[in-house]
């Protein structure tokens, strides 16, 4: 459906009631635009009467947003942005067009970035921005084509890849082993500290109960990354459970140590995930099918 036009004010007019509104001054938004203040304050009128809405409260010599003005202003600040960062992103890449990638740190250090100069040599006229992402976002409010994400699949208004599964093992620093030589059940780790993964806070507990041990309480340190969390073990600090193909170089140099051989399953995947508006795409199309073989799966399987 067609928008009316009274709908679809001008550049102009937006930017000029977007900086009176962020500056609270007609006066500070005429020097910002390198207008006359008289002229700002005819684009807001303008804007108003387009609208049939009142956006600026006009008292003596000072303006305040009303209250529709201050939800307006938020949602134009939010579209004056996207359009400048989809104007950006053209400029810099006019041909094969520019893909916002939020990652998760580690997985995007160990896993993808070691992979990706074969995705840019198949796909040289795409450039690649990688954001970093930890928790589930708005699309909408980000100016982001899709994410690493894991979890569970299910994101309001989005579509999914699964990428790969993931299994986890405690692990710790051959010093710290060493002051815990009699480490033979599950239930001797507890005697250990143990460190912990904020986006994960229950994984000690499903570790324990998948090798039928019932703790009465675990308590420790606490990181939000696994970079972070793994560069604490090595240190020393504490057992952490940690996904084996993040840590495959650590265990070959020998800076960590798996306690016993009980790698857990996790309960959630990887996964690569857009929003069903971006599924076409021509960037995220060829970032799809390129995870898609390297995940052993074919485009069809998505």
């Amino acid at each position: 459906m067609k928008t009316p036009r009274r709908f679809l004010p001008s550049i102009g007019l937006l930017s000029a009631f977007e900086a009176a509104a962020r500056t609270g001054s007609f006066t500070a938004a005429s020097v910002e635009l390198d207008l006359t203040q008289s002229a700002v304050s005819r684009q807001i009128r303008s804007l108003e009467e387009q609208l049939g809405v009142e956006l600026f409260l006009r008292e003596r010599q000072t303006v305040r947003l009303t209250a529709a003005g201050e939800a307006y202003a938020v949602d134009i600040r939010e579209a004056l942005r996207r359009i400048s960062t989809a104007s950006l992103n053209l400029r810099a890449n006019p041909l094969g067009g520019t893909l916002n990638l939020a990652i998760l740190p580690t997985f995007g250090t160990r896993w993808l970035s070691p992979r990706l100069p074969d995705f840019l040599q198949r796909n040289r006229g795409i450039t690649l921005n990688l954001m970093t992402r930890l928790t589930e976002f708005d699309f909408h409010k980000d100016p982001v084509d899709a994410a690493i994400h894991f979890g569970s699949p299910q994101w309001p208004g989005t579509d999914s890849l699964m990428l790969m599964t993931e299994d986890v093992i405690p692990a710790a620093s051959p010093e710290l082993l060493a002051r815990y030589p009699a480490i033979r059940h599950p239930s001797d780790i507890l005697e250990m500290p143990l460190l912990h993964i904020a986006s994960r806070p229950d994984a000690w507990e499903q570790w324990f109960a998948a090798n039928a041990v019932v703790p009465d309480r675990l308590t420790g340190m606490l990181f939000d990354q696994f970079a972070t969390i793994a560069q604490a073990a090595m240190s020393g600090l504490g057992v952490a459970l940690l996904p084996t193909f993040l840590i495959e170089r650590e265990i070959k140099m020998g800076d960590l140590v798996p306690l016993l051989d009980r790698p857990m399953r996790s309960r959630e995947n990887y996964y690569l995930i857009w929003p069903r508006e971006r599924a076409n795409y021509p960037p995220l199309v060829a970032f799809r099918n390129w995870l898609a073989a390297l995940a052993a799966l074919s485009p069809k399987d998505e």
